[in-house]
């Protein structure tokens, strides 16, 4: 079974209204579009009766808002093809179960992009399919995919996805001798670098960076200004964060995290509903993910700069021989004036 022109198409309009859902949201952003088959007696296309998101953790899930929509429009949903972004859920949380919403609207077709890799909520295709509803998965799945974002992992993992952020000299430093580092990357990497933070749910850094540095972690546009979502700042290991500290100011909530294990990290977070960490600081910090094997994607952002000493991004990893070297497979090289954007991620041994 396989999906048709119209569906995909309408499974791009859902991506569309999914992307008004908020970014910041321990829920993913899911959209749905609802449409009723044109007559089999006439060459006109499906019509669409009803259309909606998720708009946030305890609002309705994206097919009971549209199927409230095509209600609101005066359509009677039976016999209708609901395209959506996920997989329906099958489980009561805050609202109840997808699939018993669309059972109950007599929808005849499901059209999904992904699969919901969560197993408290999977199982809606079977049980959509048991009831006698037609279903078709992966349509438009790799779009469906970049959608979910770092959710995708997330769940998969059970724990937040972790992003390593350096920004570096040609030669791998992030500060002179003197300890001076403003600025090794140029401006345009560093606008960059807070369009990262903006999409993020927390930024960390070690208690070494915060007291050395007296960083903000905010998120900041193009202008200099807060940008409208700030991340949590969170500080991990056992010193205090001074009380005239930038990290007080303006911006996220401050964390501070009392430990040196990784692990610890990601579950304090987790239960706070995080589900973006980026990890910007220092060295110790990024050897300590790196390590526990926690580091999910690498963004080093590279400027044609040389200083011969310094401290580097990455501290003692407890590697002897080349044989063992973390190693990486790069996802893509982005040109920021003079400097450059590897992202990249770790290989995993099979």
């Amino acid at each position: 079974m396989t999906s048709t022109g119209d569906e995909r198409a309408a499974m791009t309009r859902a991506f569309e209204l999914a992307r008004r859902g908020p970014e910041h949201d321990p829920n993913p952003r899911v959209g749905c579009v609802l449409l009723r088959p044109g007559p089999a007696t006439s060459t006109a296309g499906p019509t669409t009766v009803g259309e909606g998101w998720h708009r946030g953790a305890g609002t309705p899930h994206a097919e009971v808002a549209a199927l409230a929509d095509a209600a609101a429009r005066g359509e009677d949903t039976r016999g209708v093809t609901a395209v959506v972004t996920l997989e329906p859920c099958s489980h009561t949380g805050r609202t109840g179960p997808c699939t018993d919403a669309l059972l109950a609207a007599g929808v005849a077709r499901v059209v999904v992009a992904v699969r919901d890799p969560n197993p408290v909520a999977a199982g809606g295709v079977e049980i959509l399919r048991a009831a006698g509803v037609e279903v078709v998965t992966d349509v438009l799945a790799d779009e469906g995919r970049a959608l979910l974002g770092a959710w995708l992992p997330a769940v998969g993992a059970d724990r937040p996805f972790v992003t390593l952020k350096t920004a570096t000299t040609l030669d791998g430093r992030v500060a002179a001798t003197d300890g001076s580092s403003r600025w090794i990357t140029s401006s345009v990497a560093r606008r960059h670098a807070h369009e990262l933070r903006a999409q993020v749910d927390a930024i960390v850094v070690g208690t070494g960076t915060a007291l050395r540095d007296d960083p903000t972690l905010t998120a900041r546009t193009a202008d200099g200004t807060l940008a409208g979502a700030q991340p949590l700042r969170v500080v991990v290991g056992h010193r205090d964060v001074p009380r005239d500290a930038r990290l007080r100011g303006p911006g996220g909530p401050l964390v501070q995290v009392r430990t040196h294990d990784p692990a610890h990290v990601l579950r304090e977070l987790a239960a706070r509903d995080v589900r973006r960490v980026l990890v910007e600081g220092g060295p110790t910090l990024a050897a300590a993910f790196l390590r526990a094997g926690l580091v999910d994607e690498v963004h080093a952002y590279v400027a044609p700069v040389l200083l011969g000493a310094g401290p580097s991004a990455v501290g003692d990893l407890g590697i002897t021989s080349i044989a063992a070297a973390v190693r990486l497979e790069p996802v893509s090289v982005l040109p920021l004036g003079p400097d450059v954007l590897v992202v990249a991620t770790p290989v995993r041994e099979v």
